[in-house]
This record gives C-alpha cells, structure tokens and sequence, in this order.
C-alpha cells in the first residue's frame, strides 16, 4: 500500500492528509479501532475532549509499538473550557489522557459566538502553548467566515487547521477559499458524508448518490472510496471515522486511485448548501456546555 501524502501546515509542521477519527465510538470500542487503524497505516488520529475517548485513543498508541514520533495526534478543546487559563489546563487535561506530553495538533472545536471574547482568550492560550512547545500547531474547527476574519484580527499564530463538515451535499466554498487565502488547510469532518446518512432527517446517502456510485463503477473503486480522494486530489486533509475493520481498511486504500478533472467537476456539482451538522451559531454554553473530566 502507497504511503499516505503529508500536507505541509504554515508554519512547516507535516501531517499525514487523511486521519483516522473517533468521533461517536464508545470508549470501550476505541482502543480495539485505533488499533486496528494504526495496523492499517494510518498515522494521524484525530478526536477531541468531548468524545470522551482520549484516555483510550492514547492506550491505543501505546499498545501499538508504534513510535510516537511516527503518529500525529489531533485534539480538541471543548466549549465548557474557553478562556485562557481554562484552556491551557486543558491542554493538561487532554495531554494527561492521552498520555503525551506534546500534542501534534490542537484545536478549538467550536466558536462560541455567544461570548466570542472567550473564544478569543481560549485562542491565546493555544497560542501560548504553541510558543512553550506543548502543541505543535495549532487551528480552529467549525469555525465560519465571520467568526475566522474576526480570530485573524487579533491573532498572532495563523490557524494551521479549520476542521468543518465537508461533504459532496455540502461544501462550503466560501469557508475553503477564505482558509486558503489564509494558508489554512481546510480539514474535513463527515467526509463521506456519514453525516447524510446517520443523522435524522430526509438527507439522501452520499454512498447512494447516483454520480458517485457511476465513479465509483467506472474506477472499480468503492464510493466511500471516491469521496476520499476528491478531497485528497483538491488538498484537503479528510478524517473518516468507521469501526469495521473492512471499512477501514478499505478508506485507506485509496492512494493509487486518480481521479480525472471531470470527475472531480462532477462531484463538485453534487453541492446542495444544506448543512447536515448544527449550524455552529447554534452551539452556546446553555445548550452544550457540559464538565470536562479531570485527566
């Protein structure tokens, strides 16, 4: 199996471009998964204190025999933990859990538009401990054009990463050209668009879409497959998340396929503008703040 490419990050850090995510698996089914990933070949982990599965994501790693230098870990910091002091312990809530002492990549996982100010606090602390060298990078997920202009004004580390819904069904061109013009690397969640076809409601399957599956047919390829390597070939880095070993397995096996410029345009057709997730304008402390466990 080809080796997964690196993306460069702007402030030189590389990441493997497609990660391994634990969002919504239990932790008594995380180490199992992460193990099974990492056997795979993947070597980019990604979760977040809200998942409540860091503790085992790190017991995965250990278990694994794999170098840590060879694996790039990805967290989080919840809203419940905004503001500066708030989120540098944190970052020792998570680093504890994890079992590291360096974090490859941390994020604030939402913005809280509803006391920005917070937000913007929590944002120096990631930046503080970026300048100690406990995280090696630093970035923002879900975070739309406002809430970005308004973190750039009075920021003075550049996101490295905006992790947010990006899917055929919903591509948020506006978000992805504002990163880019900012060297920020667009990083999808819900790549397949898992988020189509889990959450309730009357979104169709991407997996069932007809001009995917006709790719997929004309590659022999898979349309989870196909999904995976639009995002790859437009320079964004993807997290599928699965816990069958066969998907897993299967995400990954997607380095030595090559998509053509029209399929590329024909799944960049496919955008609806309907967002599968919560608008995060939505997320506020009242209705999401929840504690965040002590390492």
């Amino acid at each position: 199996m080809n080796q997964i490419p690196n993306l460069t990050l702007n402030n030189g850090v590389t990441m493997p471009a497609l990660g391994y995510g634990v969002f919504q698996t239990p932790p008594e089914e995380t180490v199992a998964a992460v193990e099974t990933a990492l056997r795979t070949g993947y070597r980019h982990i990604d979760t977040a204190a809200a998942y409540g599965n860091e503790r085992e994501v790190g017991a995965a790693i250990r278990n694994s025999g794999i170098d840590r230098s060879e694996i790039f870990i990805e967290t989080k910091v919840w809203i419940s933990d905004y503001g500066y002091e708030q989120t540098l312990h944190a970052f020792d809530k998570s680093a504890g859990k994890l079992g590291i002492d360096v974090i490859d990549l941390l994020l604030l996982h939402q913005p809280l538009t509803t006391d920005f100010t917070r937000t913007l606090a929590a944002y120096r602390a990631l930046e503080e401990l970026h300048a100690q060298g406990k995280v090696r990078a630093i970035g923002v997920s879900n975070f739309m054009p406002a809430d970005l202009e308004a973190l750039l004004a009075t920021a003075t580390v550049v996101p490295a990463i905006n992790q947010i819904e990006v899917h055929p069904y919903f591509q948020q061109p506006e978000v992805q050209a504002l990163d880019a013009a900012n060297g920020i690397v667009t990083q999808a969640w819900s790549p397949i668009g898992g988020i189509t076809f889990y959450r309730d409601g009357d979104h169709r399957s991407t997996l069932e879409d007809p001009t995917i599956v006709e790719i997929a047919t004309e590659h022999g390829r898979t349309p989870a497959q196909v999904m995976l390597r639009w995002h790859l070939q437009q320079g964004r880095s993807a997290i599928p998340k699965s816990v069958t070993p066969h998907r897993i397995e299967e995400n990954l096996d997607v380095l030595d396929l090559e998509l053509t410029d029209a399929d590329l345009a024909r799944i960049d057709a496919l955008d609806t503008g309907v967002r599968g997730g919560p608008d995060p304008a939505a997320i506020t402390l009242e209705t999401f703040g929840r504690p965040i466990p002590e390492a």
